[in-house]
């Protein structure tokens, strides 16, 4: 039976990604042409189908931006950061749409130390990292083995070095792979779509209201109570607001 699945399953994704290239191009010709909603509509068929990409996230954030409606528009450029963290254009285009929300939440201030850890991490995903570790350590099996079977002194006292700092930087990558990891496991980032959301010390309506957060901040879920959610933001300050009131990045 199984089998028979996964030979159902080579004979139809050719036909999948091709249904899929067809709706990215019409999703592009309907936001050439400024039909966004028809651009919306074929991106999220796209991604209904199982398919995810930095690129149709990027798409999406663009067309929701257009139509003026910023929650969703910053939840898929975020969306789209997660896949590719390093793409410049992503993070302009979030940063123009995050100058369009209500709330000015200053971070906690970091570290010198934190900073530059933080964005030597953040080069790359850990996945990424993973690779990278897994090329150096094969330049370091080669160069060694250059070393091994080299005749000449000088050759020898090369592939050496290299293969020593190949050897180093494949530790270093598995080190920020790791990081990496924990980081993206620990933190479960999220943005309001709510108008306007307010923020309880306890998880009831009845509670005290300690501040309120409007459409498009991002906040980190830290724990799940029923139809609560108790939510941290970048400035330290915590509670609980409905579960609705939000929808949460890393749903892939």
């Amino acid at each position: 039976m199984k089998s028979w699945l996964i030979l159902l399953l080579i004979f139809i994704s050719p036909f999948c990604r091709a249904q899929n290239d067809i709706l990215f191009e019409e999703a592009a010709k309907a936001y050439n042409e400024g039909d966004y909603e028809q651009a919306i509509d074929n991106y999220r068929h796209v991604l209904d189908s199982g398919f995810h990409s930095a690129n149709i996230y990027f798409n999406l954030g663009n067309a929701y931006y257009k139509l003026n409606e910023i929650g969703p528009s910053i939840y898929y450029y975020e969306k789209a950061l997660l896949l590719d963290p390093n793409d410049n254009e992503i993070r302009n285009n979030l940063a123009y749409a995050q100058q369009m929300t209500i709330d000015d939440i200053e971070p906690m201030p970091q570290t010198a130390i934190s900073r530059i850890v933080s964005r030597v991490m953040n080069i790359l995903t850990f996945d990424q990292w993973s690779y990278t570790a897994i090329g150096f350590m094969i330049l370091f099996v080669l160069l060694y083995l250059a070393f091994y079977f080299s005749r000449y002194s000088d050759k020898k006292r090369l592939a050496f070095i290299g293969s020593m700092v190949c050897l180093f930087f494949a530790a270093m990558s598995v080190v920020l792979a790791l990081m990496q990891y924990q980081d993206y496991n620990k933190t479960q980032p999220a943005i309001i779509f709510a108008a306007e959301s307010s923020v309880k010390e306890e998880p009831n309506d009845r509670s005290i209201t300690l501040f309120n957060l409007h459409e498009g901040s991002k906040v980190y879920v830290e724990e799940t109570l029923q139809d609560w959610h108790k939510i941290k933001i970048a400035d330290g300050k915590n509670g609980w607001i409905p579960a609705s009131d939000l929808r949460e990045l890393k749903d892939f």
